[in-house]
């Protein structure tokens, strides 16, 4: 089991790189510094768009050493967790709203040998992470409804994360990551609300230099903790 990579980081999402060279645009971020990308999959029934499955995981595992963040946007998703597991995931986020028995699925997901996250759509109350934290590698804060790139950041969501990273404390080792919306502007606010790690997919892939965009984003959150 790999360890998650280090606090403060962003996550470029490939739901915005090119498919088409996917690999490739993979290895860009991580030769600009990125420690891990995260791949969104949907299954177009707990969200409405659809996108890859194992597969993809699989083909872009052979292809790069790069931590893979997999959000799963799914309904079951403890029916597919053992395939993406198999695949080459190193972290598997599971969403509260597809998990009837949240503490049961996130200790299946550990018995798999990979990370395990869990993440709140914006209704969702930050108070369900509370009897999960200790079992949890990382708990996901949505910034913008699931489903879709390009969504405007929801501001009132950074109030999630500073409840969240006072419950934490000095000493739980969960970490706190926020999805949905981030850019120049929003990165630094929520790193400063909390936030471990932001994923961000346009404000990287949908930049004429990537490599730049990426190491913007980066020295935006790079202040003392």
């Amino acid at each position: 089991m790999r360890l998650l990579p280090r606090p403060r980081q962003i996550v470029p999402s490939v739901l915005s790189a090119s498919f088409a060279h996917l690999a490739q645009d993979v290895r860009v971020v991580q030769d600009a510094g990125a420690q891990s990308v995260q791949i969104d999959v949907m299954d177009g029934h707990f969200v409405p768009n659809i996108t890859v499955g194992p597969i993809v995981i699989e083909s872009l595992r052979k292809e790069t050493s790069i931590f893979l963040d997999v959000h799963l946007m799914i309904e079951n998703p403890l029916k597919f967790a053992a395939e993406f597991a198999k695949a080459g995931a190193d972290l598997l986020t599971l969403h509260y709203e597809a998990c009837p028995q949240p503490l049961e699925a996130i200790q299946a997901v550990k018995k798999l040998g990979v990370r395990v996250g869990m993440a709140i759509r914006p209704k969702t109350s930050v108070d369900v992470f509370y009897p999960l934290l200790k079992e949890l590698d990382l708990a996901l804060v949505m910034t913008v409804e699931p489903g879709f790139g390009g969504q405007a950041f929801m501001p009132d969501m950074l109030e999630k994360v500073r409840v969240l990273r006072q419950r934490l404390g000095p000493i739980c080792s969960t970490q706190i990551q926020v999805d949905g919306g981030i850019n120049a502007k929003t990165a630094p606010l929520a790193a400063q609300a909390g936030a471990d790690s932001m994923v961000a997919g346009s404000a990287v892939y949908g930049a004429s230099d990537v490599p730049r965009a990426f190491r913007d984003l980066q020295t935006l959150i790079d202040f003392p903790h």
